[in-house]
């Protein structure tokens, strides 16, 4: 019997993607009004997205980790935006500048934060037969946010965050505490999630039924994670959970 509905939130959930893109073309276009029309804004805005995914080179891994870890989450974005308009010629940016260009960022970013179509009220009809549980990654800088964006906490029973526990998806240990907040047994749960290494992965390591959100993704085969139901998008989640359901 199913009792429990784990799920991701950003490209589960939330349309995080059409947020990002949002954000990144009025940042480009900020730039652009500040330091003139030659200016490539829009690359700036694209390497930060990339910076703050934390897609990196060995070399900024060099350079970014370190400063996460000594000083905080905020401080390696600021130094972020200062080494790309440092790139783009743009010298001695001060900090109101740099801090100025993350909150536009950040604002801007959560402005366009929302559900996907559907998915609050499919939220309100889960909730009546499952426990609920969200297990999104990230830093709490960047997630609670969010979270608060779209007043998550009234739509599900729990959230667990991955910055704030000792490991992120796909550790067991996440799983393991969305199992004991909810209750059951790995057996009576399923996970929903958009990544296969984070989501799918971590809900096989821990006995869990998976739902792979596709988006468009290949199916990696050279990661070797078969999901047990995939859908092609989050408005096809409502019906598979309730045909699982039913089953």
């Amino acid at each position: 019997m199913l009792k429990a509905l784990f799920l991701d939130m950003d490209e589960t959930l939330c349309d995080t993607h059409s947020a990002n893109e949002e954000a990144k073309r009025l940042m480009g276009l900020a730039l652009r009004a500040q330091y003139g029309a030659e200016f490539d804004g829009q690359a700036v805005a694209e390497a930060y997205v990339v910076g703050i995914y934390r897609q990196w080179t060995e070399q900024q891994r060099a350079r970014y980790l370190p400063i996460i870890e000594q000083q905080s989450e905020g401080a390696f974005r600021l130094q972020l935006i200062r080494d790309l308009l440092a790139q783009q010629v743009v010298d001695k940016v001060s900090d109101p500048e740099a801090v100025a260009l993350q909150e536009k960022f950040d604002r801007d970013r959560l402005q366009a934060f929302h559900f996907y179509p559907g998915i609050s009220e499919f939220l309100a009809e889960a909730r009546k037969l499952f426990t609920l549980v969200v297990i999104t990654n990230g830093p709490e800088f960047s997630q609670i946010p969010k979270i608060e964006a779209v007043n998550l906490t009234e739509h599900v029973d729990h959230i667990i965050i991955g910055g704030q526990e000792p490991e992120q998806k796909p550790a067991r240990s996440i799983f393991d505490k969305a199992l004991k907040l909810a209750n059951c047994e790995a057996h009576e749960a399923i996970h929903v999630g958009d990544s296969l290494a984070a989501d799918i992965a971590g809900a096989h390591n821990s006995g869990i039924t998976s739902v792979w959100i596709q988006h468009q993704q290949p199916l990696d085969a050279e990661l070797g994670i078969d999901p047990h139901h995939t859908v092609l998008h989050p408005g096809e989640i409502p019906a598979l959970i309730r045909d699982l359901h039913m089953s």
